[in-house]
């Protein structure tokens, strides 16, 4: 492995090294025979001060070589994975660093499927190509939708198999993120770290998320209530969109506030809270309507490993916890009926407008109405595009809802434009993903990836092209199970 000699805008520091030794583990990505690189994020790329000259060069996003700067490492974090605590870390990711843009924002730049690392648990550390793929349209898709999310900047074949159920082709993503600091972070400095350790990675977070709280009286209590306001709204803005992220450990919340891990994820067509489409949450844990209960338990589990940070007095620090998880619930329903009353063109809010909209997604419920074209229909107002708008419930609550708009005196065109802007024309659904990636992997045709992503670009375009996505699939191709990407 040599170190490349051409910067290309790299400007790689490493911070988090700066963290106690038991935090991470130095090691460099496993070199790969033929890497070849399939995808890559010009505009992302742009934003990270990245000259485009560094597409030249697959050996970087293979791990072959090293950008300039680069000091590779695996993290070490913990989690409950289906509400059971376990021992983690990167199995498969080793970051290169921290890039910082010209702005002075910083971004972690990561390789995923780099390789064995300390924490690889017997697993190879690689990935498959589908997997990649589909994170890397997933991810960017998200960003586009408004959702805080990671985002991919590259993806590369390693010209090598990788052992499954079957023979796949390798490949490995570099991931960006704000930082890969998690919930799990937390609980493995709380469960195995030596005294001081919890206080150096919350000072580290404070610094590096929040430098706004640094000088507050008590940092730490603000520390969770950044956190637990960043979450609050993620998951409301999951819920706007009808995404399903299938797999919310705690090692999978970020203090950053951005979506994180695109295993088992998909999008709901027929609306229904209780759906589950990961083919190993048998108990429906992490099913849509479950999602914001489940956001407050895992912010009870990162209250929990700041409590010597919050207050000596055990009895104290449980108050201040408590009385700062109740506020989960007030944040994510501010937000949640902030974007369903954009959805439906109202700018003000009303007493009954939460009534209004729960009203209607009953109705959704009961007649299987696809979830985002219903509001793709009212945007348009396309009355004949689904059973639910025949009913006589429908009309009902049609009037209501027409009642409720005049009282705002807003244009016609205003209201079109609060609900286009509200409403995506097209979501990365799973039949449209599946085809993509079949004749990528497949085929070694990538044509029709970069079509859809193309699509999803822009999904409040509201564009002849993207009709094409917003169609349904047969019944008995939509998706029943996802399956955690390896």
């Amino acid at each position: 492995m040599t170190n490349n000699t051409t910067n290309n805008g790299w400007n790689l520091e490493s911070s988090y090294t700066s963290l106690p030794e038991k935090f991470y583990d130095k090691m460099k990505p496993e070199p790969v025979s033929d890497p070849t690189l399939v995808l890559f994020n010009i505009s992302l790329a742009e934003d990270l001060g990245l000259q485009e000259e560094v597409s030249e060069n697959p050996e970087i996003f293979a791990g072959n070589e090293l950008p300039t700067g680069s000091e590779p490492l695996a993290q070490a974090y913990a989690g409950h994975q289906f509400g059971h605590f376990t021992m983690l870390g990167d199995g498969r990711a080793i970051l290169l660093g921290e890039q910082v843009t010209h702005e002075g924002e910083r971004y972690d730049i990561q390789l995923k499927g780099a390789g064995k690392t300390a924490y690889s648990r017997g697993g190879d550390g690689r990935a498959a190509l589908g997997p990649m793929l589909r994170e890397f349209i997933i991810s960017e898709a998200m960003y586009a939708l408004g959702v805080p999310t990671t985002r991919s900047l590259a993806v590369a074949t390693t010209g090598e198999l990788i052992q499954r159920e079957i023979e796949l082709p390798g490949a490995i993503l570099t991931r960006v993120a704000k930082s890969h600091i998690r919930v799990g972070t937390f609980q493995y400095a709380a469960k195995w770290g030596e005294n001081g350790d919890l206080k150096k990675l919350a000072d580290y977070t404070i610094e590096r998320h929040f430098p706004s709280i640094k000088e507050a009286n008590t940092p730490y209590e603000q520390l969770l209530k950044e956190v637990i306001r960043n979450q609050a709204s993620l998951i409301a803005k999951w819920q706007l969109i009808g995404f399903i992220h299938g797999v919310m450990n705690t090692d999978n919340v970020t203090i950053s506030g951005e979506t994180i891990d695109y295993g088992p994820c998909a999008f709901m067509d027929e609306y229904d809270p209780n759906t589950v489409f990961s083919s190993i949450d048998r108990n429906r844990r992490y099913a849509y309507g479950n999602q914001p209960n489940i956001g407050v338990w895992n912010i009870a589990r990162f209250a929990e490993t700041l409590l010597p940070l919050l207050d000596q007095d055990q009895d104290k620090a449980v108050k201040i916890a408590e009385e700062a998880i109740g506020q989960f619930g007030d944040i994510f329903q501010e937000v949640w009926l902030e974007g369903m009353r954009g959805k439906l063109g109202l700018f003000q809010s009303e007493e009954q407008d939460k009534e209004l909209v729960h009203e209607l997604l009953e109705l959704m419920h009961q007649y299987k109405a696809d979830y985002t074209n219903t509001f793709r229909a009212l945007t348009f107002d396309d009355m004949n595009s689904m059973v639910l708008f025949g009913t006589d419930e429908f009309k009902n609550w049609k009037q209501k809802w027409v009642t409720r708009k005049k009282k705002e005196n807003k244009s016609s065109q205003e209201v079109l434009d609060l609900m286009k802007s509200s409403n995506p024309a097209v979501i990365p659904r799973n039949h449209h993903v599946e085809d993509a990636l079949h004749a990528a992997v497949e085929h070694t045709d990538m044509s029709e990836v970069e079509k859809l992503l193309h699509a999803l670009t822009d999904p409040y375009a509201h564009t002849e092209e993207q009709k094409e996505y917003a169609s349904l699939p047969p019944k008995d191709l939509r998706p029943q199970q996802t399956f955690c990407g390896t």
